[in-house]
């Protein structure tokens, strides 16, 4: 495989192309190790069954890896910027740093499918100009055609058959304005209308007494209780001062949105880590972190947030 750390770029985003286990090995374990013979930091953010396939074949030098989940750090993909790679990255600031990220595997639902697309695609903007490169597996065999060619157009590079290709379909832009998607509302959501003063205290009660309704409690309430407080104070603020809160539910979760006629024009915005003594900026970003899924869509009528917790 071409060491794409070798194309003289400061971040470098390739896809992988596998078929088979043994076509994923071969572009992830040579590519960890000669991050760790070069001096890198490495992680490895995969599905459970990929990272003991990668950890069981780097012998004694998985120990010097660093693994995460992806499952759980990234069940949302808002949350894997921020909250995975930023998280790596930022902690070793001096010189390059390499990552294997893999946030679309079959499985992942439809519903969570385009927010992953939007965050492979924010991935470039978010890395611009750091010595960081993260190569992201896609199973060429378990996914669909569709899949792979968003992945043509949200990473700069393609792997390949053993092959490093350019992407002639790369376009980030063009895949985030794509994916912003408006988000239909059953009609058995719950409304609740909201401005300053008070009625933000409304809204945040409002949403508690239906999700206790429906059996969430304990720290899953405290989170929806964080999360509506959160969006509807930025919608305040940001949002022109007033906005709507819908609640309804889908299986097991709870979902949960809050629409205002602000726009929403930084995309990044919620996947930037926050120092604890900058003012503001933090209220996507909380959500993005405890729930298990977030989608935006944003336009001229406005923005909705949506976010979804399960019991």
């Amino acid at each position: 495989m071409t060491n794409a750390v070798t194309t003289g770029e400061t971040f470098v985003h390739p896809a992988l192309f596998y078929r088979g286990e043994q076509q994923y090995l071969a572009g992830t374990v040579p590519f960890v190790l000669a991050g760790l013979a070069a001096g890198e930091p490495v992680a490895v953010a995969t599905p459970p069954d990929r990272l003991e396939l990668i950890r069981n074949h780097l012998g004694d030098r998985a120990d010097d890896v660093h693994f995460v989940d992806m499952t759980q750090a990234g069940r949302n993909p808002g949350w894997i910027i921020p909250g995975v790679l930023r998280n790596f990255a930022d902690a070793h600031g001096d010189g390059r740093v390499r990552i294997i990220g893999e946030p679309i595997w079959a499985g992942r639902s439809h519903l969570e499918y385009p927010a992953c697309v939007q965050h492979e695609a924010l991935i470039n903007a978010a890395f611009n100009e750091r010595e960081v490169t993260i190569l992201c597996p896609y199973d060429a065999d378990g996914l669909d055609r569709c899949v792979l060619d968003d992945a043509r157009a949200t990473h700069p590079l393609v792997i390949e058959d053993n092959s490093e290709t350019a992407s002639a379909a790369y376009s980030p832009e063009q895949v985030v304005a794509h994916y912003n998607q408006a988000l239909p509302v059953p009609p058995d959501a719950v409304v609740y209308v909201f401005d300053g003063g008070g009625q933000l205290s409304g809204a945040r009660e409002f949403a508690v007494r239906y999700g206790r309704r429906m059996g969430l409690d304990g720290r899953r309430l405290n989170d929806l209780a964080l999360a509506v407080t959160e969006l509807t104070t930025n919608s305040v603020i940001h949002g022109a001062g007033s906005g709507t809160l819908r609640i309804w539910t889908e299986g097991a979760r709870i979902v949960c949105e809050v629409h205002d006629a602000g726009r929403l024009i930084d995309p990044l915005a919620g996947r930037r880590p926050q120092a604890p003594s900058a003012p503001g900026g933090r209220g996507l970003l909380l959500v993005n972190h405890i729930a298990d899924l977030v989608r935006v869509h944003t336009g001229d009528p406005g923005t909705t947030i949506r976010f979804y917790l399960s019991p």
